[in-house]
């Protein structure tokens, strides 16, 4: 092609500026999705900074309609299934890969709760028995010194809950007292307690879901 010098008096039909704006456009459409897009749901688990897989602090209402709000207590560290989940719950999730674990306890330090994220290889199958029921296998409750949740152990798990949507991940929880009473059959199970569990659950499983 001929080389063009001088001056042109058939307009450009991209003047200056349009060059300039379609050139800032190509390079936003080519380096802002990549850098920003949010993972994939299974790989939330991994990818996804501690903070947004538990939340320092989660809303919820007691049975009686008044407002609670749900305190982080602390984070375990990520454990292989047969070691975060009561045995009986390692079993019923063959697929289990992985294992992370919280443990909340509600705003006026009464109730206590371990939450586990169940890590699966695919989509579980219809959840056995084990996992129902008022105080159904579980994840292995986690204590953390100077708070609420000091005394929160394996004798002290009350009551449970289990979510789970469909995808990699089946969220339980272990609930119990935070003055350290140990699990009676015979004493009734308290709504507000029962209520701790499931909503924990239900919140930490549609946070990595929705």
């Amino acid at each position: 092609m001929p080389e063009c010098t001088g001056s042109s008096s058939v307009p450009s039909p991209f003047p200056e500026a349009d060059v300039f704006l379609l050139s800032v456009a190509l390079m936003s459409m080519i380096s802002f999705p990549w850098g920003s897009a949010e993972p994939p749901v299974d790989e939330r688990w991994r990818t996804w900074p501690v903070h947004r897989v538990f939340p320092g602090a989660l809303p919820g209402d007691s049975p009686s309609g008044a407002r609670v709000t749900y305190l982080l207590a602390g984070v375990a560290p990520e454990a292989p299934c047969r070691v975060a989940l009561q045995p009986s719950a390692a079993a019923a999730l063959p697929g289990c890969l992985t294992t992370l674990r919280a443990t909340y306890a509600d705003s006026t330090q009464t109730y206590v709760a371990t939450v586990g994220v169940a890590v699966l290889s695919g989509a579980p199958g219809p959840l056995p028995a084990a996992l129902t029921g008022t105080r159904p296998a579980s994840v292995r409750p986690v204590a953390f010194p100077d708070g609420a949740a000091e005394r929160f152990g394996a004798a002290q798990y009350v009551t449970g809950a289990l979510a789970a949507s469909g995808g990699r991940y089946v969220v339980l929880a272990a609930a119990g007292y935070a003055d350290g009473r140990p699990y009676q059959r015979e004493r009734r199970t308290e709504p507000r307690l029962r209520a701790t569990a499931r909503q924990l659950a239900t919140a930490l499983n549609r946070g990595l879901t929705r």
